[in-house]
């Protein structure tokens, strides 16, 4: 007899803070508590990563950096996916629910080390450090996710994981309106955002592994030696262009968008004078709204495919990042709530598209291939912007010159990268290890 499909269980109450975005047939109790877990991880990762963008301008007055050291500082912290690609590789060996509990105290560890640091190489190395766990922790829970869902909710799913992502950088928000009357300034940041991990501690108790890992793991006993290396070894021998294909689609976009995000803040207090809880405010009004990007693109690309839904997502990214410095007055707030709700769903669609394209038996390696990709192109365009900041005198000017990089990704993308939307994963890319 046929397995019976297990009963869709109640939506909890979390869930309803995106009530505005409809929730797909069947998410089962235990889908449930598996997003809730993760996503409860991703609000706390994105605080983390939101207090360097949003703090830049202080951090830099703390440490007396001059301005054309600014985004090298901020290149190297991002340069800590590089060891996060080896967790990512043990993830397909060991299991992916091990791998994220192990996560949390490399974390924490080294975002509460951070408020005691007292040179900018200190800094840098402990949030390289702290990057290393964050971005394994995403990479792992976008599989998870993936792996987890059915075809029909996938890209609903790493939506709500992004929309969670964008809760915790509204926490960042609201804890950066009070820089100037915490003591210690940006350390207290750092220091308090350490201790919303021991909740996620306690809630990673109910994250299981993930029965296609299992079955892939029970594929291999006694078949293979084991080897530390041998998911990225298979990855590229596999799928050579899909991994090409897939890093070429993604380089010219996060060169362009990942370095005029982490200068929002900066832009709006050096240039048109927001003192840091206006920039604070302008989060907190303009993130709920902006934060629905990801779900609406994930569920949009679930019905109309990845591909046209994350064509259309960066074009108008683009044109809004360029709108937003170049602008005055009031459509500087408006377009920026485009720019962040645009950017929502291209990190949704490419985070779905680069776990959905390969194989259970590799497909953790392959998101931890593609961040690399991602933030070595990030941390590229953060240092090439010092260049053309030097050039062309402002940051706006160097960001809008680097911004029409970003238009070749839909072209690459139409034309190489295969669709995955609506299809189940051993169909996308069948687990023959």
């Amino acid at each position: 007899m046929p397995t019976p499909a297990p009963e869709q269980g109640r939506r909890p109450w979390w869930s309803w803070i995106f009530f505005w975005v409809p929730v797909p047939e069947g998410i089962t109790h235990a889908q449930w508590v598996m997003l809730g877990a993760l996503g409860a991880t991703y609000l706390v990762n994105s605080y983390d990563l939101g207090i360097l963008n949003l703090a830049l301008p202080q951090i830099q007055a703390g440490f007396a950096l001059p301005e054309d050291q600014v985004g090298r500082l901020a290149a190297i912290v991002r340069l800590g996916v590089l060891p996060a690609l080896l967790i990512s590789v043990l993830a397909d060996r060991i299991g992916r629910r091990r791998l994220l509990l192990m996560t949390i105290i490399g974390f924490t560890l080294a975002t509460f080390f951070t408020a005691f640091t007292r040179t900018a190489a200190e800094f840098a190395v402990l949030q390289f450090l702290a990057r290393t766990f964050v971005y394994a922790e995403d990479m792992l829970a976008i599989v998870v996710v993936t792996e987890e869902l059915d075809a029909h909710a996938r890209g609903w799913g790493i939506g709500l994981m992004i929309a969670f992502g964008a809760l915790g950088h509204g926490f960042s928000a609201l804890m950066f309106s009070l820089v100037t009357l915490l003591p210690f300034g940006w350390r207290a940041l750092y220091f308090f955002g350490a201790f919303p991990m021991l909740i996620v501690a306690w809630l990673r108790r109910s994250v299981r592994e993930t029965q296609r890992f299992e079955a892939a793991r029970a594929r291999r006993a006694g078949t293979e030696p084991p080897s530390f290396g041998r998911p990225l070894v298979r990855l590229l021998a596999r799928h050579p262009g899909r991994v090409a294909a897939i890093s070429a689609a993604l380089i010219p976009v996060a060169f362009a968008s990942g370095t005029a995000i982490q200068f929002q803040s900066k832009f709006l207090q050096a240039t048109h004078g927001y003192s840091p809880a206006q920039v604070s405010a302008l989060f907190l009004c303009g993130g709920p709204l902006a934060m629905t990007g990801g779900l609406l693109f994930g569920r949009a690309s679930d019905r109309f495919g990845r591909r046209p839904v994350l064509a259309a997502a960066i074009v108008f990214n683009t044109l809004a990042t360029i709108v937003f410095y170049n602008a005055d007055g009031i459509v500087v707030p408006l377009v920026w709530i485009v720019t962040i709700f645009t950017q929502f769903g291209v990190d949704v669609l490419f985070s779905a598209l680069g776990s959905e394209l390969f194989a259970t038996s590799w497909r953790s390696t392959a998101s931890g291939v593609r961040s690399i990709v991602s933030t070595l192109a990030i941390a590229s365009g953060l240092a090439f912007e010092g260049l053309l900041y030097t050039a062309l005198g402002s940051h706006a000017a160097a960001i809008t010159a680097m911004a029409g990089f970003a238009l070749a990704g839909p072209v690459i993308l139409l034309a190489l990268v295969p669709e995955t939307a609506g299809r189940v994963l051993e169909e996308i890319a069948p687990d023959e290890d």
